[in-house]
């Protein structure tokens, strides 16, 4: 296979979503584990976020809150017992038992990184969950990985691209970016970057292949 990068300098991916399975499926093996059905589940964190001004989630994501607070945030919301769910457990360690990674996309990108593409990661992702994410995924593929945990912001604010566009030195009409989710994806074309939206992996391979005009000799 060849391939042709004259117009785009590095592929970035988004992990969550992409480089795992969907967000529900996530959300449909923890309540599976802890007894908590999912819309008990979002109705906690959209309370919370009322109370508290931002979705814990999205707190966690930038190390302001720990993953021990966050679980109390969603607590105050949920039925008196749903921790006994928990069984003394990390909300991460149950989290990640229903969250795989996309190994199609992964072989994927090894074969883009063999023939020469660069490759970065941009996710908002969390502090105490770093060894649990880091082993779903060959690190080792991706010559920059930007963390909201880290940078103490998260996508989709635009300070957060700067950062990725600064650390891959190059402009950013010359990154493609690949993710699941709608601001992050809008927060990027924004800045110039040139998008593609995550709809499922057969998908992504193909747009992402046309992108870089990738063909078979």
């Amino acid at each position: 296979m060849g391939v042709n990068t004259e117009n785009i300098d590095v592929l970035v991916v988004d992990y969550g979503g992409v480089l795992t399975n969907p967000l529900m499926e996530t959300y449909g093996a923890f309540a599976k584990r802890t007894g908590i059905p999912v819309p008990a589940l979002v109705g906690a964190f959209v309370a919370a976020t009322r109370q508290y001004g931002e979705t814990p989630m999205a707190a966690l994501e930038v190390a302001k809150i720990t993953e021990e607070e966050m679980v109390g945030r969603l607590l105050e919301h949920l039925p008196p017992g749903t921790e006994d769910g928990l069984g003394g457990r990390p909300f991460g360690e149950l989290w990640f038992a229903g969250r795989r990674p996309n190994s199609e996309l992964i072989a994927y990108l090894k074969e883009l990184s063999a023939e020469g593409v660069r490759l970065g990661m941009l996710t908002n992702n969390v502090r105490e969950w770093e060894h649990r994410w880091r082993a779903q995924v060959p690190v080792d593929l991706f010559e920059t990985i930007v963390n909201s945990a880290d940078e103490k912001i998260r996508k989709p604010d635009p300070e957060i691209y700067r950062i990725l566009l600064d650390r891959l030195k190059t402009e950013p009409e010359r990154v493609l970016f690949v993710d699941d989710d709608d601001d992050n994806c809008a927060a990027a074309r924004e800045l110039g970057i040139q998008v593609i939206q995550f709809e499922g992996t057969a998908q992504a391979i193909a747009a992402v292949d046309i992108a870089l005009e990738r063909t078979t000799p």
